[in-house]
């Protein structure tokens, strides 16, 4: 289950309203993963289409900084980097200057999307008057007394984590028509990936078919013998080039992948920042991958999506719309949202999972 109580949104602390009148600076937090992040533009746009004059900047953790380039309502972006830097002095030396940067914006609302305590601390410390996030029904009810608006989640079973997130911002008027994620792709980044395609050989392709075999879950993941079979097929029967995606942890089990798929694919995982993927996937015709950040990106920026899904409940996490179809087993126990069967780190609905049960959807997308 994604809460673990059904109850009526209702605010719990802070009266009836923020006066968005008089709010100029706006820090929004989210320190999720990289789909985390995509999934909270919406509530920016929201923001932004509230109050149009308000400076708002989005708190998220390093590795999802370059995503903000893409997202239209935020001006700014507050990168968190939890590595230590140069031992204790040089540690502390670099939370001074954070924390300093931090200060000068004077931020009049900061709203934390989660239950987490590091976002709630941002919040606190940010010296912001008004302080909203979620009520957290996990124990850390301290961390709650960090804010002075709190509203309390609806508890939905199988909730698009969209309208979780808004949900936050709903109770004081601040509403978007839009549920869907959008990330802008400007001319540069186009080029940029334009020219990372022609090093393999691929400028001028309008019929590419990106893939991303890998979370950062390996009970959400595929078999690679089971990719690599897809890729070959794909690739077979249309005659269209495959591109490998990921990150760079992921080089040598891509090599894998790719060696056991043979011609047809091309592998650049590694070759993109987070800031230039939207843009070589925005290139692409679809995009077949597992629960995972690319799934996420595509989508946001336009290009059909199969999502691969096995314990985590697509309901909530799946791209919305008809060009984003999801492939899953019709198993009782789908989703789970444990950790593999028995939390055993392997699921048996992703290990079940057939390559032609996943082809036959991939026909669908290259048909239509």
């Amino acid at each position: 289950m994604f809460f673990c109580m059904t109850l009526q949104p209702q605010r719990m602390r802070g009266g009836n309203s923020l006066p968005v009148e008089r709010i100029k600076t706006i820090l929004l937090i989210q320190f999720g993963d990289i789909g985390d992040v995509v999934y909270s533009f919406p509530c920016a746009r929201a923001l932004k289409e509230t109050m149009p004059e308000a400076k708002l900047v989005f708190a998220v953790r390093q590795k999802a900084a370059g995503l903000i380039e893409g997202c239209q309502w935020a001006d700014e972006v507050i990168a968190v980097d939890g590595t230590p830097h140069g031992g204790v002095w040089g540690t502390l030396r670099s939370q001074w200057r954070f924390w300093r940067a931090v200060w000068r914006y004077r931020f009049d609302l900061a709203i934390d999307l989660r239950t987490g305590t590091r976002g709630a601390i941002l919040a606190f410390l940010s010296g912001a008057s008004f302080r909203l996030a979620p009520y957290a029904l996990d124990g850390t009810l301290w961390r709650n007394r960090l804010f002075t608006h709190l509203v309390m989640p609806s508890g939905k079973q199988q909730q698009f984590i969209v309208e979780h997130y808004l949900e936050t911002l709903a109770p004081y008027g601040i509403h978007t028509e839009s549920l869907l994620p959008e990330i802008n792709v400007s001319p540069k980044q186009l080029a940029e990936a334009d020219g990372l395609l022609a090093a393999y050989g691929l400028e001028g392709r309008n019929k590419m078919v990106a893939i991303q075999p890998f979370s950062l879950w390996s009970y959400k993941e595929w078999r690679k013998e089971k990719m690599a079979a897809l890729i070959r097929q794909v690739h077979e029967e249309y005659g269209v080039p495959v591109l490998l995606v990921g990150g760079p942890d992921e080089r040598e089990r891509a090599k894998e992948i790719a060696a056991l798929a043979g011609k047809g694919v091309f592998n650049l995982v590694g070759k993109t920042s987070i800031a230039l993927l939207p843009a070589l996937l925005q290139k692409c015709c679809f995009f077949i991958g597992v629960d995972s950040a690319g799934l996420h990106i595509a989508a946001a920026v336009g290009t059909p999506t199969i999502g691969l899904y096995g314990p985590s409940a697509f309901a909530t996490w799946a791209p919305r719309g008809e060009r984003h179809l999801v492939v899953h087993k019709d198993f009782s126990c789908v989703p789970c949202n444990r950790k593999g069967c028995g939390n055993s780190q392997i699921s048996r609905c992703m290990e079940e999972l057939g390559v032609e049960e996943v082809f036959s959807v991939v026909r669908k997308q290259l048909i239509g």
